[in-house]
């Protein structure tokens, strides 16, 4: 315990603090929402993943980062054989193949995709610091996101493809690559997402952009769920119904209050305030993981701090656009207060890596 605690005390505390914070305030929105519903089972679970995600986060707070490398080609190989399976044996809700069911716990392959992807271009973008302005040396790096992209593509999960593409271009930023490699890149992305627009998304995917332009085209379909989650946001007026008190969310207007839909439910007993302060929280938590990017002593480590702080930004800014009808719904859990497993256990073992490299870049051997 005294090993413990003296380990304790070389975390970044503001960023413990924000996460810690993150996970209570999680807690109470999913026990609010639980007792609404008339059955606490979604909370016990959410407890259970919470001791999953905390074993996950103190694992990776104290297995020293740059031991990584050695297991990363093995968990490339793991994540893409999940991936596959998903397609092949996965559990099917709502049309999508998302999840293994393990009986006690539903497996998203994609979820622990994009921390692997983080550490596999930390490692090559680390090892290529000098040659990577190179289109042969973007293109290889391109791949290794592409192909786990597009399997998870097929679930089919746009949400995940588009955090994961997004690490890839945020860890390219960070990196030293020129900027008219930069703005090719960009130039390929408008180009690329005109054809997937035309030939690669499904149609209800089409849809639900049509429906975020304009929700009116089809409001009793993929149009509902946008408004239904702006009516919960704005009827929480300044300081909200209460907890439990929510009628979109009580009346089960308002689908999948307790994963895509979190913010709106929280939105609606809190408030504008009590949004305001939660918005506030996640900012600190975002400010944070910039400094501690920008205090890294080695490559790896500022690659590695960097991903994580593209997937918490993506995840966030497109859970909590959707939520409020400036996104389309893609169906992106938000980081600590959506109900489920994996995501949770991802977010925490992140939060946890990078805890590990603040200990490290302060000569701490554990």
């Amino acid at each position: 315990m005294p090993l413990f605690r003296n380990v304790l005390k070389y975390f970044d505390q503001p960023l413990l603090a924000a996460t810690g914070l993150l996970l209570v305030i999680g807690l109470a929105v999913i026990y609010s929402i639980a007792v609404s519903s008339g059955s606490m089972t979604i909370f016990y679970r959410q407890m259970v993943f919470v001791a999953i995600a905390l074993a996950g986060f103190f694992f990776f707070s104290f297995y020293n980062y740059q031991n990584l490398p050695k297991w990363h080609r093995l968990a490339y190989a793991l994540i893409l054989a999940g991936l596959i399976i998903v397609l092949i044996f996965g559990r099917d809700i709502r049309g999508s193949h998302r999840w293994i069911d393990l009986g006690f716990f539903n497996f998203q392959p994609a979820e622990f995709a994009k921390l692997v992807v983080i550490v596999g271009l930390s490692r090559w973008l680390y090892l290529k610091r000098g040659q990577i302005n190179s289109w042969k040396n973007i293109l290889l790096s391109f791949l290794y996101v592409l192909i786990p992209a597009l399997l998870i593509l097929q679930e089919p999960d746009l949400g995940s493809t588009v955090i994961l593409l997004g690490i890839w271009f945020g860890m390219l930023l960070i990196s030293s690559v020129k900027k008219q490699y930069i703005a090719a890149l960009l130039l390929g992305l408008v180009i690329v997402a005109g054809l997937s627009w035309q030939f690669g998304l499904r149609d209800y995917q089409r849809q639900r952009i049509e429906a975020f332009i304009d929700p009116a085209l089809d409001p009793r379909g993929q149009g509902y769920n946008v408004r239904q989650a702006t009516i919960a946001v704005g009827s929480g007026y300044l300081f909200g119904r209460g907890f439990g008190e929510g009628l979109q969310s009580t009346l089960r207007f308002l689908p999948e209050r307790q994963t895509d839909f979190i913010f709106a439910a929280t939105s609606e007993e809190v408030g504008f305030v009590g949004s305001l302060a939660l918005l506030a929280v996640y900012a600190f938590l975002l400010y944070r993981l910039f400094r501690i990017l920008k205090q890294t002593k080695d490559d790896f480590a500022m690659y590695l701090v960097g991903g994580v702080l593209c997937m918490f930004l993506g995840q966030i800014l497109i859970n909590i656009g959707m939520n409020m009808g400036i996104m389309p719904v893609t169906g992106i859990p938000l980081p600590f207060l959506s109900h489920g497993g994996s995501s949770l256990v991802v977010t925490l073992a992140a939060v946890g890596l990078v805890q590990n490299i603040v200990v490290q870049s302060k000569s701490l051997r554990f």
